[in-house]
């Protein structure tokens, strides 16, 4: 059964860096379609970046393009959120999800298997 585990989150003040990683086990990484997710509280769960399987298509949340990227290993099973420039409202949960197969895009609906999270706090 394949798992998903974050780590990376912490507290940075605003305009600091951060690097979340997921760790993909029970199955190889490069079959997946995945994301990051992160919500806030009192607030839903929104797409942040996506990476459909091989790379073929990357999206990015419009707030956080030029200052995030998605990437994955395929030899480390691992994806990645290297986050930049950091802002206070960018505060939330982080969330890696996947599929198995083709998906694209920043909606949670299709992404069935899901990390517990991991905390970012920015200051100002």
């Amino acid at each position: 059964q394949v798992q998903l585990m974050e780590s990376g989150g912490g507290s940075v003040e605003a305009g600091g860096s951060l690097r979340l990683s997921c760790g993909v086990s029970g199955d190889a990484s490069s079959r997946y379609s995945m994301a990051w997710f992160r919500q806030a509280p009192g607030k839903g769960r929104e797409g942040v970046a996506s990476f459909s399987i091989g790379g073929g298509k990357i999206y990015y949340k419009d707030s956080v393009k030029g200052r995030f990227t998605i990437s994955q290993d395929y030899a480390k099973n691992t994806l990645y959120l290297q986050m930049n420039s950091l802002k206070p409202e960018d505060t939330a949960m982080y969330y890696c999800a996947g599929t198995r197969g083709y998906l694209y895009g920043l909606s949670p609906a299709g992404y069935f298997v899901w990390g517990q999270g991991t905390q970012v706090t920015v200051s100002s």
